[in-house]
């Protein structure tokens, strides 16, 4: 994520805000000006001093729920691209929203939001390709925030799985609730478990489907690292709650869950690869350097943005390495557990590189 300032009075600004703690102005996010501070100009329109000579419109969950803070701008005369559009691209992108009338889904349903706009800016900055169901409704992107049934998920009722198919991502309501994640994420003896790690997971399918499966050479690289796809899925899920992972599974896997099936290895290194990229191109962004006393230790002098610049693989995972040494301790000066509480092996580091390649080859 870039570090933003107000465009009126310079305020350090984060992605999330919505107005401006100095000069008070009202803040939205446009994907081509960046998260930009606005003065109103009528009629429900707004203007940028970094964007002289258009008009914005806030995106209608913006004006009207405030669940976004994304602007969308307003096409000039005789341009028809997204004229009618009332909601901005991220927006769009979901197609079925919690029920509004049950106490706490608002605010479950501005949790949703927020890690699918940070899922959203970082395909965006990656430049990697998507388009909504309403635009391509075969290969398209859509977003189905879902509960459980009344009496799910331990009494009768259905219970909503987080998951993928064919374009279509669906979360669980329950997984925006973080007393119920850190219940879930205990129960299933995961030590990493967020709301924006089930959304870059799951969008991780959706770009095996769009840049692996129909091309046979990168699909016959895939294999060799991850296995075999048209292994029984069900099976292996079966087998795998049945009998848990191998023992020896952090030498070949990022996470326990991958060991799965080669279709969820690919998704848990996706979602990984787009935690690397994300938090490396922050920390860039803050500036962030280790320069320890003793050379043993991990260093970095300049930590590489893989957004805006182009870096190699082998300079990303030597950084993150010493990024992620310096997370975890200062989580624990903190009292918290490890945010990053995973080892990269050879066989996964591998992996990741196959993941960067991809991502290279589709932009």
């Amino acid at each position: 994520m870039k570090v933003f300032h107000c465009d009126h009075c310079d305020q350090l600004l984060f992605f999330e805000n919505v107005n401006c703690v100095r000069c008070r102005r009202t803040l939205a996010y446009v994907p081509e000006v960046g998260l930009t501070s606005l003065d109103p100009a009528g009629r429900h329109r707004w203007t940028s001093p970094v964007a002289p000579g258009t008009m914005f419109r806030l995106c209608a969950n913006y004006s009207q729920h405030n669940v976004c803070n994304w602007a969308i701008p307003i096409p000039k005369r005789g341009h028809k691209r997204e004229a009618s559009n009332a909601l901005c691209r991220a927006c769009l992108l979901t197609r079925t929203i919690p029920n509004l009338s049950r106490e706490g889904n608002i605010r479950l349903w501005y949790k949703l939001e927020v890690a699918k706009r940070r899922l959203v800016y970082t395909l965006d900055q990656l430049g990697l390709p998507y388009q909504t169901k309403h635009e391509d409704p075969k290969a398209g992107l859509a977003f189905e925030f879902l509960e459980d049934a009344p009496g799910g998920p331990d009494g009768n009722g259905a219970c909503v799985l987080t998951g993928h198919a064919d374009g279509v991502i669906t979360i669980n309501v329950a997984e925006a609730n973080d007393a119920e994640r850190v219940k879930r994420r205990t129960e299933l003896g995961e030590p990493y478990r967020t709301l924006l790690g089930h959304f870059r997971h799951e969008v991780g399918h959706y770009y095996w489907d769009r840049l692996i499966r129909d091309d046979p050479k990168r699909l016959g690289a895939f294999r060799a690292l991850f296995g075999d796809e048209q292994a029984d899925y069900q099976e292996a899920l079966k087998r795998h709650y049945e009998q848990g992972p191998a023992k020896d599974w952090q030498d070949r896997y990022v996470s326990a869950y991958a060991t799965m099936h080669p279709w969820e290895d690919w998704a848990e290194t996706w979602a990984h690869y787009l935690h690397m990229s994300d938090t490396l191109e922050t920390a860039a962004a803050c500036g962030i350097a280790l320069v320890p006393s003793r050379r043993d230790e991990p260093t970095v002098k300049k930590v590489p943005d893989p957004i805006a610049e182009d870096v190699s693989f082998e300079r990303m995972i030597t950084s993150w390495s010493a990024v992620t040494y310096a997370l975890n301790n200062l989580n624990r000066g903190m009292g918290h557990d490890d945010a990053y509480p995973f080892v990269l092996s050879t066989e996964a580091v591998k992996k990741l590189r196959f993941v960067h390649q991809t991502v290279g080859a589709a932009t």
